[in-house]
């Protein structure tokens, strides 16, 4: 990701002089284009623009912005760019501006190739690759190429991916121009509703307002057994809610959690990989999803509130379940609270901070009451945090324009990865509407599946998290919407339970070995082995597996049912993962006997049976839920006076 090159940062100082100004002018102006889209300013003044010259332009600064600031090969330092980047990014920059300018007249030529459309799209589509590559590495650039590959000669492939072959200058004209490419969805969410979003977290991070999220979790969870892992799991969960990156979540709060787990005990194994399953987490949990929540809403046709109450269940199944896990593992292995001394008061921090939560509101009545488009929720909670922040400040300080400044270039960094990377994903989404791939995948998967869902499940499941291997977050959801969320809508799965389906297993290739690169950032951290620190978030994250499955059988979980359904499939779902999580832990209020374990763990499985498995389903999760409450209520009463005989 590009935020190491900040051109503000103070630990990675790469740029210099002329080169660092110009960095930082095109970010915040990347940022402050978005935010004007939002708050619909340019047709306040008169100008009339439609979303793909808009987007286009966006992306003319973003090449620029890139060949400026990312050096040839990722990592190196340099304090101001060779000529030919400078060439690169002028040349990008007036391709864009090209197709910015012309493309409500080249929309309706597409079929015509016409040859300044394709010739500028040619230059935008190369350019874009190749700064895909120096900001996110080779994973994504060389899926395009692929396809792109694909595009060009699909009709030699064999068998059931035989597709439509093209000539260069169709692949092009439909790609760069038409709404189906790479001017299409994903870039404009991004460009028009993402980077807004992106700015809040980011301002909250310059403002005082993370800090004060942080002292909030110290404060609400420091003071119970294994505290230091449960401050974790609440800080990173919030801040991953509004970040774009699992890796920049571990990162940012990775450097002071995982030492706190390790002074109180933790391994660094385990230290680093409920680190790495709470920032994750955040990628799940509304309202930004990881940026995946507005994409979601663009695909289905559906408002962003519903994708909101839809995902909220199971993100909070998930962090339920991690926490239960941690609780019970700190009981097992004797792992006391936060001391007090190092413990803020609660009372204090609400005192000092509570005007940040104020923009919260703003955005959440914005969404739910007053039905305001993302976008705008997002400029009215900053234009709040802005207001609370320098009016009331934190702990005594406040906010300086210097900070504020920082936080514009910061998010404009961001933006730049994420419109990149819709930029590429878009050029897929082209490739799969011109060759048919798209209908011929759909075909194979139901194929391979046969009559089995359970099968076809798991088959998209094992192919999203390999798929997802290396990407971020953005484009594995984009990839997996366009590839296997329509196999799984064709078989009859509900499309929200679909599209969630698709992200959750994606995201899981964070946790997943080989890649895992959320896990192997959190054991960098940790000084830890990445292979264990990746099993170790296997573990922490088990319900992750779990739960992708059971909102498919069950759409009930995302309320895709009635208040009294999804009110029994959630309730049984948080009994199966509570008794799940003591059988995997194998403690309670004591270790536990195999025997008991293993029937604990039966009693969670079945609570976890969704109710639309089969018929009379629902009478297993109630079995289930009665026998696991008698075992617990055993321990709970006698399981302290008894020792347990190990073998």
């Amino acid at each position: 990701m590009t935020t190491a090159l900040d051109p503000e940062a103070t630990d990675t100082p790469v740029l210099k002089g002329p080169a660092r100004r110009i960095v930082a002018a095109l970010g915040i102006l990347l940022t402050a284009g978005s935010v004007a889209w939002g708050a619909d300013l340019f047709r306040s003044v008169g100008v009339l623009i439609v979303a793909q010259q808009f987007v286009a332009g966006m992306l003319a600064i973003s090449l620029l912005l890139a060949f400026v600031a990312l050096p040839l090969r990722r990592g190196a330092r340099r304090s101001s760019p060779p000529w030919y980047d400078i060439i690169l990014g002028l040349v990008g920059f007036a391709a864009g501006a090209y197709l910015a300018v012309r493309i409500p007249d080249l929309v309706d030529l597409v079929l015509m190739r016409p040859p300044d459309g394709v010739a500028a799209g040619l230059v935008v589509i190369v350019l874009t690759i190749e700064a895909l590559r120096r900001s996110s590495g080779w994973a994504l650039p060389a899926i395009i190429v692929v396809f792109l590959l694909y595009g060009l000669f699909g009709d030699l492939v064999p068998g059931i991916l035989e597709g439509r072959g093209s000539d260069i200058e169709r692949l092009a004209a439909v790609i760069a121009i038409d709404l189906n490419g790479m001017l299409g969805l994903p870039i404009i969410v991004a460009c028009t509703v993402v980077i807004a979003y992106l700015l809040f977290g980011a301002l909250l991070s310059v403002t005082g307002g993370a800090q004060f999220l942080s002292d909030l979790s110290l404060a609400l969870m420091g003071r119970f057994r294994g505290g230091s892992a449960k401050i974790a799991v609440v800080a990173s969960s919030l801040f991953g809610t509004i970040s774009g990156s699992a890796v920049a979540n571990v990162v940012a709060s990775g450097v002071v959690t995982i030492p706190w787990m390790k002074r109180a005990g933790y391994s660094p194994a385990r230290a680093g990989g409920i680190e790495a399953v709470a920032s994750t987490g955040g990628q799940l949990m509304p309202p930004v999803m990881g940026a995946s929540a507005f994409l979601i809403a663009e695909f289905l046709q559906i408002t962003y509130a519903e994708v909101l109450l839809a995902a909220l269940v199971p993100a909070l199944l998930y962090y339920v379940a991690l926490f239960f896990v941690v609780d019970l593992d700190a009981g097992k292995s004797g792992i006391a609270a936060v001391p007090a001394s190092e413990l803020p008061r609660l009372g204090k921090v609400l005192k000092d901070g509570w005007h940040f939560l104020l923009p919260f509101v703003v955005l959440v009545m914005g969404l739910f009451r007053f039905n305001w488009q993302p976008q705008m929720a997002a400029v009215w909670a900053i234009v709040t945090l802005l207001v609370v922040a320098f009016a009331f400040g934190y702990q005594g300080k406040r906010p300086t324009f210097t900070a504020v400044r920082r936080g514009l270039v910061s998010t404009g960094m961001s933006a730049l990865d994420i419109v990149l990377i819709c930029a590429g994903a878009g050029i897929v989404i082209g490739v799969l509407s011109l060759s048919g791939l798209g209908f011929n995948l759909t075909l194979a998967l139901v194929a391979v599946g046969g009559d089995s869902l359970l099968l076809l499940l798991l088959i998209a499941g094992a192919v999203c998290i390999v798929l997802g291997m290396g990407l971020p977050t953005v484009g594995v959801y984009v990839l997996l919407a366009a590839l296997v969320a329509p196999a799984l809508i064709e078989v009859g799965v509900k499309p929200i339970a679909a599209h969630l389906f698709v992200m959750y297993f994606g995201l899981l290739s964070f946790l997943t070995p080989p890649v895992a690169v959320a896990a192997y950032a959190a054991a960098s951290i940790a000084r830890a082995e990445p292979i264990a620190t990746a099993l170790a978030s296997m573990r922490y994250g088990w319900t992750a597996y779990i739960v992708p499955f059971l909102f498919v059988f069950s759409p009930a979980l995302v309320l895709q049912g009635t208040v009294a359904e999804s009110a029994l499939a959630a309730t049984t779902a948080v009994a199966g993962v509570f008794l799940g999580s003591v059988a995997m832990t194998g403690y309670l209020v004591r270790p536990l006997a195999p025997f008991r374990r293993a029937v604990i763990g039966l009693s969670g499985l079945m609570a976890l049976v969704p109710a639309g498995a089969f018929e009379g389903a629902y009478l297993t999760d109630l079995a289930g839920v009665a026998l696991g409450a008698g075992l617990v209520a055993y321990e709970l009463l006698f399981g302290r006076a008894q020792p347990v005989h190990q073998p």
